[in-house]
């Protein structure tokens, strides 16, 4: 019995889905009589390649002479689509890929057709040819005889010499969408009598990957799994795929910031007994998802599972940022990275999920950015306090000396935000426009000098040298939208340095702070930060130095020359 997918491959032109630009220069030139000697089918697994090879040999060979619109039950036809034609003849390159192979083939391309008009060779996986091979196939096929063509079939193009494509006309496939791969698993199953919910197709063909080989294949595994009713919970079974259950609850721990529900999730994950790198395959997908609904303002019908799946989608893509999606999909991606080089799979999900829960427990950059943008937050929440309803008080100090310390909020809460005045106005403000926003002749020189070392991590993370030279300044004057960095005397190579990176600088304290700054580099002698002491050494104290910490030996020059 053949099996779903050779069943059920196109048997016209017209059956073919997602490869119309293909489709319609091979008609063209069939009908125009400029049928190439060689062609170069590129294109990911289950796209169609072969099954296109063969249509085009049908066409080739149909009764009465080439022609577009071939009868696909004729009998030379049937014999193409089931491998019995002898004028169309399919070559594993994978396992007939040596000069040997090469030069048998050669020898039969001189026979003549047995029954068609043209004799069509299939050569699959061609990039599997050795160096050898290829050398000995170039000849025949820049010159082939009058009555052969040549169809290559690959997956990887660029393992294929250039003198081999540039003697092929070549057609690159397109991974169909979710909607075409769903579309032929449904055609499918109303032809073969399988029924299955709309959620299972979708599912199945998100799975594929863009092979309908691959989604036909799963199909035919259910069929034999559970009989011609698919229920969602035997696609959840047979692929061994996370729950979306269990997805959708590690999405809201991220979203609640609650680390003890992720645990809980690994914890049943490991129970079900499914694969911990499918579900952070599974669940970073889940996360793309929310990033697009967030971009497109709405929930597209091939990511829903159910209508309940759409609502919480929905109100997930609402409570998490952009920020905290890109964040996690970063550390999911990494522990994908690791899992693959050996670590432990639950160790590195439960990682992942710990750091996307608990960004306070992170010390990079990106976290310390969350915290900030939280802090500013919680800042703008509290101006409608209940025992402080009226904002107004904030803006102007207290008469009474003895309670001012009250009316002062906590000494941790301001320091990110150098204005209060504009707290009040910016409660509804989202992260991006507050940097613009923020006033930078407030700034506080005391907490940018505290941050320095940040500033100089952020600068070091994009350009190691840049990092360097900004490390050998320290801000000495800030006002009027300007920061003034003093460089000690000797060091006028880190000044330059410094001065070519600006943007980088700006750019670091703007995520930081929230605020614009100009940037001025000066020579001064009234701050020499720890990081440029080194520079204002004398040679000899220098050399000194480097003996005593690096253990360094000096060497002197041969006056002779040798």
């Amino acid at each position: 019995m053949l099996s779903l997918y050779r069943r059920h491959r196109p048997r016209t032109f017209a059956d073919v889905v997602g490869q119309e630009h293909i489709v319609r220069t091979l008609r063209n030139a069939i009908e125009l009589g400029k049928v190439h000697h060689a062609y170069l089918f590129v294109g990911s697994r289950g796209t169609g390649k072969t099954s296109m090879a063969k249509l085009l040999a049908c066409a080739l060979n149909a009764a009465g002479g080439p022609s577009a619109a071939f009868d696909p039950e004729a009998p030379g036809c049937r014999a193409i689509m089931t491998g019995t034609s002898l004028d169309v003849v399919e070559m594993d390159a994978a396992s007939h890929n040596s000069v040997d192979d090469i030069r048998e083939l050669r020898e039969n391309v001189a026979l003549a057709p047995m029954g068609g008009g043209r004799r069509v060779y299939i050569l699959d996986e061609a990039h599997m040819l050795t160096t050898q091979a290829w050398n000995a196939f170039l000849k025949t096929l820049e010159e082939p005889p009058g009555h052969v063509v040549f169809v290559l079939a690959t997956t990887e193009a660029h393992k294929v010499p250039d003198t081999i494509i540039d003697r092929c006309h070549r057609f690159d496939f397109h991974r169909p969408s979710l909607e075409q791969v769903a579309g032929v698993v449904n055609r499918v199953a109303d032809q073969e009598g399988i029924v299955l919910p709309e959620a299972a197709v979708n599912l199945l063909a998100r799975h594929a990957n863009g092979s309908f080989r691959d989604a036909l294949g799963t199909l035919e595994q259910l069929v034999t799994y559970g009989g011609t009713t698919v229920e969602l919970d035997d696609v959840l079974e047979v692929l061994g795929v996370a729950d979306a259950e269990l997805v959708l609850e590690a999405a809201e721990a991220i979203a609640n910031h609650d680390p003890r529900t992720a645990l809980l999730a690994v914890e049943r994950l490991a129970e079900s007994g499914r694969d911990y790198s499918q579900f952070m395959k599974d669940f970073a997908a889940h996360l793309r998802h929310l990033f697009v609904v967030q971009t497109l303002g709405e929930v597209p019908g091939s990511f829903a599972v159910t209508s309940e799946h759409t609502d919480r989608l929905a109100s997930q893509a609402e409570r998490i940022s952009q920020g905290e999606l890109l964040r996690a999909v970063d550390l999911l991606a990494e522990g994908i990275g690791r899992v693959k080089d050996g670590a432990e799979p639950r160790i590195q999900l439960e990682l992942a999920l710990l750091k996307a829960t608990q960004p306070q427990a992170e010390l990079s950059l990106q976290a310390l950015m969350f915290r900030i943008e939280e802090l500013e937050k919680r800042l703008a929440g509290a101006a409608p306090a209940p025992d402080r309803p009226d904002p107004q008080p904030e803006r102007a100090p207290d008469p009474e000396p003895g309670t001012a310390p009250q009316a002062q909020p906590p000494p941790a809460a301001p320091e990110p935000r150098a204005a209060p005045p504009a707290q009040p106005q910016r409660a509804a403000a989202a992260p991006a426009p507050v940097a613009e926003e923020r006033p930078a002749e407030g700034i506080d020189l005391d907490r940018l000098v505290q941050l320095w070392p940040a500033v100089v991590d952020a600068v070091r993370e994009q350009n190691g040298l840049a990092g360097a030279s900004v490390a050998a300044g320290t801000p000495v004057a800030a006002g009027g939208g300007r920061l003034v960095l003093a460089f000690p005397q000797g060091t006028e190579f880190a000044k330059k340095k410094a001065e070519a990176n600006r943007e980088l600088v700006a750019t670091a304290i703007r995520g930081l702070l929230g605020v614009a700054l100009t940037i001025d580099c000066e020579l001064r002698t009234d701050a020499v930060p720890e990081a440029a002491e080194v520079a204002s050494l004398s040679p000899d104290e220098l050399t000194e130095r480097l003996k005593s910490e690096l253990g360094a030996t000096e060497v002197f020059d041969d006056e002779e020359g040798e």
